[in-house]
């Protein structure tokens, strides 16, 4: 099964960008919470929910299993996903300059 596009969750925004870096379950909460400026805390059920998901979606691939942690790395088609959504977001941001002119509405 592969990624087929349209908005990401927060859940696999964040994950997909702290695993432009490999890391594992523990690390990955902690570096989401850091990349996020403390906005974003993910539990592992979340987190491992999502990194089950992701993996069946090609977005993510194990690249270390030592039986006591799996190591994750992006994929080249998880790295495309995530440059996309930026874009999104990006897109939306600048949509939304309006209301930083005020509001003339009123």
């Amino acid at each position: 099964m592969k990624y087929t596009g349209g908005p990401m969750t927060e859940a696999m925004y964040y994950v997909l960008l702290t695993l432009m870096n490999p890391g594992h379950g523990y690390g990955l909460m902690q570096a989401i919470t850091e990349v996020s400026n403390g906005r974003v805390h993910m539990g592992p059920g979340t987190l491992y929910g999502v990194l089950a998901r992701m993996q069946k979606d090609e977005l993510i691939e194990l690249a270390d299993d030592d039986g006591r942690r799996k190591t994750y790395v992006i994929t080249a088609e998880g790295e495309l996903a995530l440059r996309q959504e930026y874009q999104r977001l990006a897109a939306m941001l600048e949509d939304g300059a309006l209301l930083k002119e005020g509001d003339s509405h009123a």
